[in-house]
């Protein structure tokens, strides 16, 4: 009842907030029509395995090089007790370039059929040609683009399969040695044998992640042929504290390398700073992103970098668990952080279950924006909680340009309103009109994706990096725009949110202005491009020049 009236005065006042203004987001479910003939299978037969809360990933990447983004979704599989009559399996879909896709999985070669959980994207090899990389319980999997529309499994050569519980990765290029290096979280020890039965006022529950050991995560660098080395240990990442869930690679302190955050399950997260030599030092607890203002650590799944103020300095989110606020850190001076949540309208989120999270500008007014997936771990909580539900509404939440957010999801068309038990979501133009459409991945679901059909006729601009010095798909590159008094941020990355993979193209919404007056593209090898007089509304490819 305490959360049937929390959730109608909401939404009244969302309602009435709306009333003034001009109600032009709209997203429309396109699924079907689509041809998304997908449903995520996590396993589940009653016996409340810990896997089968954690869902998975999604990613938007264009495989074959044709300018359209294309889809993959990440499944998971059968467990002792269930068995399905068709064996799940990941699937990649091509996008046609007319509003539909075409499942290729089978031609491609990228069918796992392992317990999935996380992908991202990367060309790792710089040989034009994007590449895959999928996390599972038991081994990972790297998948070599050949090119010609297939990919080859080169986990065992590239020495990447690790067979411990892996959710989360990036692909980032630490050492700016022109080869992109892996991040890999890893969550918990499970093991089916020691599996106990867990409940809460005498409901049967999944046990708490408190009740597992955690796993340290993994470092992969890129030798450049191929292959990786575990550095983990020398680089100064190896922590036996995480539960490592998402992550994320950002400049936060504008030094010209990658640094590194981490959103931990019931612990404290990592802000892994890059040293410059090879080396990062966790400075969580120093700058403030370790925990809750109050020094309350949280259970964080989601995370993700952005400039939400336009300030020339990347911000943090991190997606909590349950009467744990959102976490917004605005990022102060490229050193420290202040946890902003309530005072910029995070506390609407105490009843929710968050997951995946993207700063992305829907209207493209010019400021960053939030769509946060929510669905609760526990599918029998609505028995002994009448303060929170098993599918749950996902959130929108509108920058308004001064450090506020409003969470819009009931006023932004059909594509929002259902409940679901999110997980991953991804962002891009799949319909390459200019705005950005949303791809959400839910446990034991179909997934949704979501054309933005938002009326307005605010400007925008595309950009896809090709490195040269620097690794080929320009993952790290930073991109500042500037359009009269609007100056805008941000950064080519190759995973984040919640295992999932965005649009490597850069997408910045100018709202009314008519032209943009310079972009500067600051590349991982250090080449600063810049480009002058741009007509907004169109694609661009922006090439390293090979001179500092």
């Amino acid at each position: 009842m305490r959360y049937a009236i929390c959730f109608l005065i909401t939404c009244l006042i969302n309602t009435l907030c709306w009333a003034g203004g001009e109600g032009k987001i709209s997203f429309t479910a396109v699924t079907e029509t689509a041809g998304l003939e997908f449903h995520h299978v996590d396993g589940r037969s009653g016996q409340r395995y810990f896997l089968e809360t954690v869902g998975s990933g999604a990613a938007f990447f264009d495989y074959d090089g044709n300018g359209l983004i294309d889809i993959y979704l990440v499944n998971s599989t059968d467990l002792p007790g269930f068995s399905s009559l068709t064996p799940p399996t990941n699937r990649l879909y091509r996008n046609n370039g007319d509003g539909t896709f075409i499942d290729v999985t089978e031609q491609a070669g990228v069918g796992d059929t392992g317990y999935g959980a996380g992908c991202a994207v990367a060309d790792y090899d710089n040989d034009g040609n994007l590449d895959l990389y999928v996390t599972n319980f038991g081994a990972n999997v790297l998948y070599r683009n050949n090119g010609d529309g297939t990919f080859t499994d080169v986990t065992e050569h590239a020495a990447v399969g690790d067979n411990r519980w892996s959710l989360g990765c990036a692909f980032a290029d630490y050492d700016n040695d022109g080869f992109v290096d892996l991040y890999v979280t890893n969550y918990i020890d499970f093991h089916f044998e020691t599996h106990t039965n867990c409940t809460q006022k005498g409901v049967a529950t999944y046990c708490p992640p408190e009740s597992f050991e955690g796993l340290p995560d993994t470092l992969y660098r890129n030798n450049g042929d191929g292959t990786f080395t575990d550095v983990t240990t020398t680089a100064g990442v190896y922590n036996e504290d995480g539960k490592g869930m998402g992550i994320v690679f950002g400049d936060y302190d504008n030094d010209g390398d990658s640094d590194c955050y981490v959103g931990n399950d019931a612990g404290e997260n990592f802000l892994y700073q890059n040293n410059g030599d090879g080396t990062f030092t966790n400075v969580g607890w120093m700058a403030g992103v370790e925990a809750d203002e109050n020094g309350n650590v949280q259970g964080t799944m989601g995370v993700d970098f952005g400039d939400y103020d336009n300030d020339g300095l990347l911000d943090l989110i991190a997606i909590n668990y349950q009467q744990q606020p959102n976490a917004l850190y605005r990022n102060d001076n490229g050193d420290f952080f202040t946890d902003l949540s309530f005072a910029v309208g995070m506390a609407e989120s105490l009843p929710y279950v968050g997951w995946g999270v993207d700063f992305f500008d829907v209207d493209n007014d010019g400021d960053k924006d939030l769509l946060i997936a929510n669905g609760h771990l526990q599918d029998t909580v609505e028995k002994y909680d009448d303060t929170t539900t098993y599918p749950q509404h996902n959130y929108l939440l509108i920058n308004n340009g001064h450090g506020h957010f409003t969470n819009e999801w009931m006023n932004a068309g059909s594509g929002l309103q259902s409940r679901k038990v999110s997980r991953g979501i991804a962002t891009g133009d799949y319909d390459n009109d200019g705005d950005l459409d949303v791809l959400i991945s839910n446990a034991n679901d179909t997934p949704q994706l979501l054309r933005n059909d938002s009326e307005n006729q605010s400007n925008w601009i595309l950009i896809r990096t090709i490195g040269t010095r620097s690794n080929r798909a320009g993952i790290g590159t930073r991109i500042k725009i500037q359009t009269d008094d609007l100056t805008q941020i941000d950064e080519v990355r190759g995973g984040s949110g919640y295992l999932s993979q965005n649009d490597l193209r850069l997408h910045f919404g100018i709202g009314t202005h008519k032209r943009i007056d310079h972009i500067e593209v600051r590349w991982p090898s250090g080449i600063v491009d810049v480009i002058r007089d741009v007509a907004p509304n169109q694609i661009i490819t922006i090439k390293e020049s090979g001179t500092q």
